[in-house]
C-alpha cells in the first residue's frame, strides 16, 4: 500500500499492540508491488499479496454442468445489475429483492470458484459476453443497457472480470481469513470482497472503514469523456450493488466523515452501524509551530497542497488581485509540487497568470521588480520542511473545488492557524467554526474573508488557538487507535467465536476467547438487559486477531 490509506494502516497496526494481526493486501500495479516492503511489527503475524492488475488464465475446464452452473449464477448477477434503479423506485421490498439477487448471485460464484479452483476463464469467456448481452437486451432493463454495443459487452465484461478476481482468491480457508476474529477492510468496493467472503464462508464478522468513498470516485473516475452511457451506466449500477452488499453484511461501517457516511446510508446502510471515526494524523511534527509563538509575516497568505485543477488555484489568484486593492502588502506564498503531467501544465498556467495579474514590482528604476505570488516547493530555502509553510503564513487559504478529507486544513489547524476555506468535501466538518468558510469558484467571497482575517490579529490568533484545539481533539492517531480498539472488542463480544486457540503444548489456550458473549433474543421488557459474560479477576480485554484488508489502489 502506499499514500493516506497506507500510512492510515500502518499507524493502526503499529499502535494496536495487543492484538495479532494477518495482513491481505490487494495491489493495483506492478510500480506498487516493486515499493519495497516496510519492516513488520511483532503483532504481524503474517501478509498474503495478490495482484488485482493482472491475472493469468487459471486453466480451470469447466465441464457442463459446471458451466451451466456459472451462467446461472453470472446471469442473476448482470441480470441484477442491468436492473438498474427500477427495482428500487418500485418499492422497499422490491430494492431488498433486488440486494438478495445480487448478493445470492455473487456467493454462488465465489462457491464456485472455490469447488473449481477459480473464474478467471469463466469471466473472461465468450459465455460471460453473451451472458450480459441477454441481460441487457431482457425486458426490463435499462434503457442504456438496451443500447449497448459489442465494444461496451466487452469492455464492462473486462471491468467485472476484474473486479471480482478476489473471488478466485485461496484466502478463505480454516488456516487464512476463516481463521480470524474479525476482517477489518480498508476500504469498501472490490476491495473488501475477501471480508465479505470470509464473513459468507466461515462467518467471521466484517468491519469495513472508508475514508474516501470508492463508489463516488467511480462515478467521478468514469466521466462522459472515458465511457459511453451504456458502459458508465452498466458499471456504476454494479458498483452500487457491490456497495450496497457490502454496508449490508458489515457488523459495523466507519466512515471517516460525515460526507462519506451520507454515501453509505444512501446505499442501504443502517444508521445504527455507522460510526464515523476521523483519521488519525501525527500532530508531533507540528507540536513546534503550534506552540511557537506567532512569527508569520502579517500580510502573508499561504496555500500548501498539491497542484491540480481540482484546487482551483485560479480562482485563488483572482481573489488575491481583489485582496491587493484592500491590503496593497499583502503576499501569496502557493507552496506544493504539481501532481503529473496534468498538474505540471496547470502550474505553468498559474504562474502564466500570476505574471499577467502581478507584474513585477519595483521601488526605483533601477531596482529589481519583485512579485507578489511566490510559487515554491517544500525543501526549498523559503520553506524547507512542511510546518515551516505553513508557519510562514498569517492565514492558511484552501480554494478547492473538489476535496474529501482536507488532510492540509488539519495541518494548518495543528499549526494554530486562522483558515479561510471553500466550502467542500468535509470541510465544514473539520473546520467546526475556528475559520471562515465560503463557496467554491467565488473570488470575491474568498478576498472578503482573506482582508478580514488580516486586518485583525486578535480574530486569527484566536482562531488559530481553537483550530489547534480542535484539531488535537478529534484528528490525532492517538484517538484513531483508541477507537479502533474499542470498536474490535465491541465486534468480538457480540459475535460467536467458532475457533480453539491451541498453544504450544496443544491444550486449549485460557482466555483466548473474549471475555464477553452477546446473549441472543430479542428483550423488550422495561428491565431487559444483555449482561457481559466477564472472567474474575480479569482486568484488561484478551487479545484480538484481526485481519486488516488492505484497499485496492490504496
Amino acid at each position: 500500500m502506499g499514500g493516506d490509506a497506507g500510512l492510515w494502516c500502518e499507524r493502526l497496526v503499529r499502535g494496536l499492540g495487543r492484538h495479532e494481526f494477518d495482513v491481505y493486501a490487494l495491489s493495483r500495479s506492478r510500480r506498487q508491488e516493486d515499493s519495497g516492503w516496510v519492516a513488520l511489527p511483532p503483532q504481524v503475524g503474517g501478509v498474503r499479496t495478490a495482484p488485482l492488475w493482472t491475472a493469468e488464465d487459471d486453466g480451470v475446464a469447466y465441464g457442463r454442468r459446471t458451466r451451466r452452473r456459472f451462467i446461472e449464477c453470472y446471469g442473476e448477477l448482470v441480470a441484477s445489475v442491468c436492473a438498474g434503479t427500477r427495482a428500487d423506485a418500485v418499492s422497499e421490498e422490491g430494492a431488498t429483492a433486488l440486494a438478495d439477487r445480487f448478493g445470492n448471485a455473487l456467493y454462488g460464484l465465489a462457491e464456485l470458484a472455490r469447488d473449481q479452483g477459480g473464474l478467471v476463464g469463466a469471466l473472461r469467456s465468450d459465455a460471460a459476453v453473451r451472458t450480459l448481452e441477454r441481460a441487457c437486451r431482457a425486458p426490463g432493463a435499462l434503457r442504456t443497457a438496451h443500447e449497448a454495443r459489442v465494444p461496451d459487452l466487452l469492455t464492462v465484461t473486462a471491468h467485472l472480470e476484474r473486479a471480482l478476481r478476489p473471488l478466485s482468491l485461496d484466502w478463505y480457508g480454516d488456516d487464512s481469513l476463516g481463521a480470524a476474529d474479525l476482517c477489518h477492510a480498508a476500504a469498501g468496493g472490490p476491495a473488501a470482497l475477501p471480508g465479505l467472503l470470509a464473513r459468507h464462508f466461515s462467518d467471521v464478522p466484517l468491519l469495513v472503514t472508508e475514508y474516501g468513498v470508492p463508489l463516488r470516485s467511480h462515478y467521478l473516475t468514469l466521466g462522459p469523456d472515458i465511457a459511453t452511457p451504456a458502459v458508465r451506466a452498466l458499471l456504476g449500477a454494479f458498483h452500487g450493488r457491490l456497495a450496497t452488499e457490502v454496508y449490508r453484511r458489515a457488523e459495523i461501517l466507519t466512515p471517516g466523515n460525515t460526507h462519506a457516511r451520507r454515501w453509505q446510508e444512501r446505499c442501504g446502510a443502517d444508521r445504527a452501524r455507522i460510526r464515523t471515526v476521523y483519521p488519525g494524523m501525527d500532530a508531533a511534527r507540528f507540536t513546534e509551530v503550534g506552540e511557537a509563538p506567532d512569527r508569520a509575516e502579517p500580510d502573508t497568505l499561504v496555500w500548501v497542497g498539491r497542484v491540480e485543477p481540482a484546487k482551483d488555484l485560479i480562482s485563488l489568484l483572482h481573489a488575491f488581485a481583489e485582496v491587493r486593492k484592500e491590503e496593497p502588502k499583502a503576499r501569496l506564498r502557493i507552496v506544493g509540487a504539481p501532481a503529473g503531467p496534468e498538474g505540471a501544465a496547470y502550474l505553468g498556467h498559474c504562474r502564466a497568470l500570476a505574471a499577467q495579474l502581478f507584474p513585477d514590482e519595483a521601488e526605483g528604476a533601477h531596482a529589481v521588480g519583485d512579485n507578489p505570488v511566490s510559487f515554491e516547493e517544500i525543501g526549498g530555502p523559503e520553506a524547507p520542511t512542511l510546518p515551516d509553510a505553513y508557519a510562514a503564513g498569517a492565514v492558511v487559504v484552501l480554494s478547492s473545488v473538489v476535496e474529501g478529507f482536507p488532510i492540509g486544513l488539519i495541518e494548518a489547524m495543528f499549526c494554530g492557524r486562522a483558515t479561510v476555506s471553500t466550502d467542500v468535501g468535509a470541510v465544514v466538518e473539520v473546520i467546526g467554526g475556528t475559520g471562515l468558510v465560503v463557496p467554491p469558484r467565488n473570488p470575491r467571497a474568498l478576498a472578503e474573508a482573506c482582508v478580514a482575517l488580516l486586518r485583525d490579529p486578535e480574530r486569527r490568533e484566536r482562531l488559530g488557538a481553537a483550530a489547534r484545539a480542535r484539531a488535537l481533539e478529534l484528528f490525532t492517531v492517538e484517538q484513531n487507535i483508541a477507537a479502533f480498539h474499542g470498536l474490535y472488542l465491541r465486534i468480538v463480544s457480540h459475535c460467536p467465536v467458532h475457533r480453539v486457540v491451541l498453544d504450544e503444548a496443544g491444550e486449549p489456550r485460557p482466555f483466548a476467547a473474549p471475555a464477553e458473549s452477546h446473549v441472543p433474543g430479542r428483550w423488550t421488557g422495561p428491565t431487559a438487559r444483555v449482561l457481559p459474560r466477564t472472567v474474575p479477576g480479569w482486568a484488561t480485554a484478551p487479545p484480538v486477531r484481526a485481519t486488516p484488508l488492505a484497499a485496492e489502489g490504496a
